[in-house]
């Protein structure tokens, strides 16, 4: 249909760093986890977190645990500028809206973390067919990806993926194709589909 250009296309988008501040949120929670002042926690970050002063994959599970079981992080974590308004640009034109996260890589509070980030979803109006949560985000088949880790951005593009990095602190080493907001996104998904008729 021509009113429907991007009919056919998945669309697989992350939600951390992507869609919702998981950085801006965690950053606050981090802040009452170590009892220190927010302003003392700088906005620029590697994976990890080590500028906060989390100095193992131990004390990141910690704190990640204590954020979703005890502050709702999936659930009040606030939605990226630009996020619903594009996302909703891109379905009625036709994409199937994928989301792909790996949600899920602490063992005991899957349930927690699904209803949280269905509730958010919802909350949020992100319009969605799919939701996935896996760690090999290529398994799911989409025909463009967007995401915010160098990990995933580099597995994806190696096996042929069409993979948007979504910018940010931790991305400053990754390679074009980058957006820095939802604007560049949906400009990026259109100059993608009209080169590939």
């Amino acid at each position: 249909m021509a009113d429907e250009p991007l009919k056919g296309l998945v669309l697989g988008v992350d939600l951390d760093g992507v869609c919702a501040d998981s950085y801006g949120k965690m950053r606050e929670i981090a802040a009452e986890w170590f009892e220190k002042r927010l302003e003392d926690l700088p906005t620029d970050v590697s994976y990890g977190l080590p500028e906060w002063g989390i100095n193992s994959m131990d004390e990141y599970r910690s704190l990640h645990r204590f954020a979703v079981t005890q502050r709702d992080l999936f659930k009040d974590v606030p939605m990226l500028p630009g996020a619903r308004k594009h996302l909703r640009l891109l379905s009625q034109e036709g994409a199937r809206i994928r989301i792909v996260t790996h949600r899920l890589f602490i063992h005991y509070f899957h349930n927690l973390a699904v209803t949280q980030t269905i509730d958010w979803l919802d909350n949020n109006g992100i319009p969605y067919w799919d939701l996935c949560f896996m760690k090999e985000k290529d398994q799911v088949a989409a025909d463009i990806y967007v995401d915010d880790s160098p990990d995933n951005i580099e597995r994806l593009r190696e096996r042929g993926f069409y993979t948007i990095c979504f910018a940010n602190s931790t991305t400053q080493q990754v390679s074009e194709p980058r957006a820095k907001s939802w604007a560049q996104v949906y400009s990026l998904i259109d100059k993608r589909v009209r080169e590939s008729s």
